[in-house]
């Protein structure tokens, strides 16, 4: 009877023994999945938002500056302080000769949007008019939905055609019949219209292009008695320069040409979307650093409990360990035991955290950002080298919470496995 009694409470010691590592390893094991899923959501997130905003700019050069004429604020040369001026196409021409560097140099003007300034038919609409030149594609790139943009000849030729947006399109001509060839009236003179184009990108600087009208540079020149002016200059460089380091030079250029103070830093506004781009790029380089430095810091509290959890553990088999050296066991089998088991144990809970994060950042994609409107991000996925990365650190802290234990399990000996007992 005492046999029986001895046998049943030896197995509800070695049960609980056993329910109780369990239930510290699911916990320990909890700290580390749960460390690793927060730093592939977080970095997901953050490609999602990166990837969001290179969205929005695709098919903007972000290697672009813009220029404008503004009222000077110094006085020079005769001229009063104040004084109203424009570019004119020759200053196109002075810094195609001193700045080689340039590659793109597109002038610009504007025609306003009074009301009912476009007509075609009984259809009339209020739009932005804007005379372009050719190269204007390889500053901001069009999508052609019927139709070409305007070339060269075009422009040589001061041809009266114009390019529509796709909102111009379906205002004007609602029956959805062919625009091509078509004559709409634009401030009272027809043009052809030779192209429905929008906006690759959805940065609008000058107004939307699917609610513009796009006129040859020289046509509108001329045809609105606007002279050689110029109402705004885009320029990119040349492949292996950058465009902040040409902005002074041709702001330098602008103003000699058209007598302004060399000091007036007033008399041009200038936009440099590559001083911008930088900026955004160095903003993203920033939040990725963040999210790494508080992903590691989850994943390695998670790491301090698998250290301490395996600390009991070697405490707890101490006995264990010592008969283990005292029958000859080499202190690297001990080593490799307890480096094993910390490593199976952050293995297994770190992978699973990374394919649970992946699985719902797939669900999240697929699930609400593809069919949402207006949300700024984009594709929340992590790249194969990212997912390699996190794996390489989860194993690196699983030697780290390894090492502790396997020097006090390397520090045992036999007598103190005859102490325990």
């Amino acid at each position: 009877m005492s046999r029986n009694i001895f046998d049943l409470d030896r197995f509800q010691e070695i049960w609980v023994t056993i329910t109780r590592n369990k239930v510290r390893s699911l916990l320990t094991g909890f700290g580390v999945f749960w460390g690793i899923f927060m730093l592939v959501i977080m970095l997901g997130a953050g490609q999602a938002l990166e990837r969001g905003m290179m969205q929005n700019i695709d098919g903007f050069a972000t290697n672009s500056c813009f220029f404008m004429p503004n009222r000077t604020s110094l006085p020079y040369k005769g001229f009063q302080k104040g004084r109203r001026w424009f570019m004119h196409n020759r200053d196109v021409d002075m810094l195609r000769q001193l700045i080689p560097e340039l590659d793109c140099l597109s002038p610009v003007l504007f025609r306003g949007n009074d009301p009912d300034n476009v007509v075609f038919d009984d259809n009339a609409g209020t739009y932005s008019v804007m005379g372009l030149h050719a190269n204007y594609v390889e500053i901001e790139q069009q999508r052609i939905e019927q139709g070409r943009f305007i070339n060269d000849i075009d422009i040589l030729q001061s041809r009266k055609v114009c390019v529509i947006g796709t909102k111009v399109y379906e205002e004007l001509f609602p029956t959805k019949n062919n625009p091509i060839g078509q004559y709409i009236r634009v401030y009272g003179i027809y043009y052809q219209v030779i192209g429905v184009a929008s906006g690759v990108s959805d940065i609008q600087l000058f107004g939307s292009s699917e609610e513009s009208v796009t006129i040859p540079f020289t046509s509108l020149q001329k045809l609105n008695h606007q002279g050689d002016i110029i109402h705004m200059l885009a320029a990119t460089p040349k492949p292996g320069y950058s465009i902040v380091s040409l902005e002074a030079r041709i702001k330098e250029v602008i103003q000699t040409n058209n007598k302004i103070h060399p000091e007036d830093m007033q008399a041009i506004f200038s936009f440099n979307l590559e001083e911008a781009f930088n900026q955004i790029n160095y903003l993203f380089i920033g939040i990725a650093i963040l999210i790494w430095i508080v992903g590691f810091g989850m994943l390695f509290a998670g790491i301090i409990g698998v250290n301490n959890i395996m600390m009991i553990t070697v405490k707890e088999r101490t006995k264990e360990i010592g008969i283990r050296r005292a029958l000859g066991a080499k202190p690297r089998t001990i080593l490799g035991q307890i480096i094993m088991e910390t490593l199976v144990l952050t293995s297994i809970a770190g992978l699973s955290g990374l394919s649970f994060g992946v699985l719902c950042l797939h669900l999240a994609d697929v699930y609400w950002l593809q069919k949402a409107e207006d949300v700024f991000l984009s594709n929340p996925t992590i790249s194969f080298g990212t997912a390699i990365s996190s794996a390489i650190v989860l194993l690196i802290c699983g030697l780290f919470a390894s090492s502790v234990p396997a020097s006090r399990a390397l520090r045992i000996k036999a007598i103190d496995a005859i102490r325990e007992e």
